[in-house]
């Protein structure tokens, strides 16, 4: 990629900024572990909103993203279910409420706080460090990797060199400086210099996608998209079958894109999807950089608002980014895409376009854009992670009265070591790709039907979310080893089912072993579900109690913001194709679920919290 002194004058700016913000505020997290990992919980929600989007702004989705839009078109904007990404909207309609209320630092300390200190509790409590740890060291590999990847692809410089008869090559250079330099300020400075240098870097992605948008629009006109795409490539809703046919295109290969993803049944994916987002969205966020921002809060209410902030400022910014890429690539690519063959690498489609289109300066702007993305996921979970080792490891069970400013150091430590295992990771992914893989399956199908019962369950144990956890991980890694031709989605339900067999059993091993804590998590934490012996045990020993009657509200809530959140998805994509009536339509629906969750969710925060 040909670069002007601007452009690079511009990365080489914002890399000088970013670290020199990052060393400024590094000693307001030198007190304690709740200044380093939580700020002290003195941050603003509205800060931590916007550095919670940058965290999640980052380069290998945004690239994905852009593919999927330019296979399945309108469609696509349903494929992000698949996670779901509205589990967000859980999470700030009452799970953030919920999970701030427990005053901790970690999602393990949390695991105490459900399930108390018994045999069954401290299962549980190992099970989410050891989640949370391996899960990091797998996303620090997997950044590794692909910052490399993406450098070497839009960067003119060949940083190759030999180091003791050891060839790096120049794609790891470029994924050692980046992540050296990230973890330099993240380390430094902790939770303030995170949330601070994440916030300019989203200023800095926003600005980026308008210009790349405002590209997009004035280069493609109306009708050259339509000329290039199949029939029902524009039409947001689908059938049972996914009817999109590519063979009377210049891309005729994207049929076997579609064929090898496995969802052209897109009637019985989206059913499946929305089974999954609902158990998974229910059972809250993973222990990363989402919760540490929910927990390094002020109040409850100021969570709530931190994780709605998160949705309203990502969308629309990123989309008109994603959909000016995905017509650029469309209309003008067509030569370099057909060049590749029968494969289309949909991951070159982003670095094609950005060195093809761009104009000096926004190239420049870019270019420091993406950096700033991947910087800011990369640091959010550096600085997640140790968390667990310090705070749930060393000091409960090794030394419970280090100081702050031991546990302070030791923390510097755990981020400079998690850091240098994931890059050893990172630098043999080929040989690991099989494992990232099967941890990050495993994982995470381990982890919904445990995660669920633990909010909406009185009786649920610790044994129980241990047994959960190791049931679900037993079957999510009998079926990547033994069944891997079947799409995940469609053996989630088993995978579930599996888990939630082991979720009872191990319940009703033992009876309830911690009814004090139960009823101390329930009185501070006031979550609705089934609770009832519980719930009068409590109002019986505190008449003014008042339990949580607010299912339906909530119930309501969620609704509204998922289509209030797909609204903000598909508005874009409608104005770039100039299909104004649905983007009217759709701008209207955003005004009157935005009405709706004021009156019926932001105007009672401060109420119910």
């Amino acid at each position: 990629m040909s670069l002007s002194v601007w452009d690079i004058g511009i990365v080489i700016a914002y890399v000088i900024g970013i670290l020199a913000l990052g060393f400024y505020l590094s000693k307001r997290s030198s007190k304690n572990l709740e200044s380093y990992f939580l700020g002290g919980n003195k941050l603003p929600w509205y800060y931590l909103g916007l550095s919670n989007a940058s965290g999640m702004f980052d380069i290998s989705g945004t690239m994905w993203t852009v593919g999927i839009l330019f296979v399945y078109g309108l469609k696509s904007a349903w494929l992000p279910w698949l996670w779901p990404v509205w589990n967000q909207v859980f999470v700030f309609v009452y799970l953030a409420i919920w999970m701030r209320r427990s005053n901790v630092m970690t999602g393990a300390e949390w695991i105490t706080f459900r399930f108390g200190d018994g045999k069954g509790a401290k299962l549980s409590h190992i099970i989410v460090v050891i989640f949370a740890v391996i899960s990091v060291l797998g996303f620090i590999a997997y950044f590794f990797e692909g910052i490399g990847k993406y450098c070497t692809s839009i960067l003119p410089w060949d940083l190759a060199f030999e180091f003791l008869g050891y060839k790096i090559s120049s794609e790891r250079s470029y994924a050692l400086i980046i992540c050296g330099l990230t973890s330099l300020y993240t380390v430094k400075g902790g939770m303030h210099s995170v949330v601070a240098t994440e916030v300019m870097q989203f200023v800095i992605m926003t600005i980026a996608c308008v210009g790349v948008g405002i590209v997009g629009y004035n280069l493609v006109q109306a009708g050259q998209v339509e000329a290039v795409v199949p029939e029902g490539w524009n039409d947001l809703w689908f059938g049972w079958n996914l009817d999109l046919d590519w063979s009377g295109t210049p891309f005729p290969q994207v049929n076997d894109k579609i064929a090898n993803d496995g969802f052209t049944l897109f009637g019985a994916l989206f059913m499946l999807m929305v089974l999954k987002g609902i158990f998974a969205s229910i059972a809250g966020p993973v222990p990363s950089y989402d919760m540490q921002r929910i927990l390094a809060t002020k109040t409850p209410a100021e969570a709530a608002k931190m994780s709605f902030l998160t949705v309203t400022v990502l969308f629309i910014p990123r989309y008109f980014m994603i959909i000016g890429f995905t017509v650029l690539s469309l209309v003008y690519l067509g030569p370099e895409l057909t060049a590749m063959g029968d494969a289309i690498d949909f991951e070159k489609v982003l670095p094609l376009a950005i060195n093809n289109f761009l104009p000096v300066g926004l190239k420049g702007l870019m270019l420091a854009g993406f950096l700033a993305a991947f910087m800011g996921t990369f640091a959010a979970f550096v600085n997640s992670a140790p968390a667990y080792i310090v705070n749930d490891i060393y000091k409960k069970y090794i030394r419970p009265g280090a100081s702050d400013k031991r546990l302070v150091r030791l923390s510097i430590l755990s981020s400079i070591l998690l850091v240098m295992v994931g890059i050893f990771f990172g630098f043999n992914a080929g040989s690991l790709n099989t494992l990232i893989l099967w941890l990050s399956s495993a994982l995470y199908g381990g982890y919904v039907a445990a995660n669920v019962l633990k909010w909406v369950w009185w009786r649920f144990t610790g044994h129980g979310y241990f047994w959960g956890m190791l049931f679900g991980l037993i079957a999510s890694t009998t079926k990547l080893f033994f069944f891997p031709e079947y799409v995940d989605i469609f053996v989630f339900p088993i995978i579930f089912l599996f888990a939630m067999i082991g979720c009872i059993v191990g319940t009703y091993l033992k009876p309830l072993p911690n009814r004090e804590q139960v009823k101390q998590f329930y009185k501070q934490t006031r979550p609705w579900g089934f609770w009832g012996p519980i719930r009068d045990e409590v109002i019986r020993e505190d008449p003014s109690f008042m339990p949580n009657k607010d299912f339906k509200r909530d119930s309501f809530n969620i609704v509204v913001g998922i289509i209030w959140q797909l609204a903000q998805v598909v508005i874009p994509i409608y104005f770039m194709l100039r299909e104004n009536t649905e983007m009217l339509i759709w701008s209207a629906v955003l005004i009157l679920t935005s009405y709706l969750l004021k009156k019926y969710w932001w105007d009672k925060l401060e109420k119910n919290t």
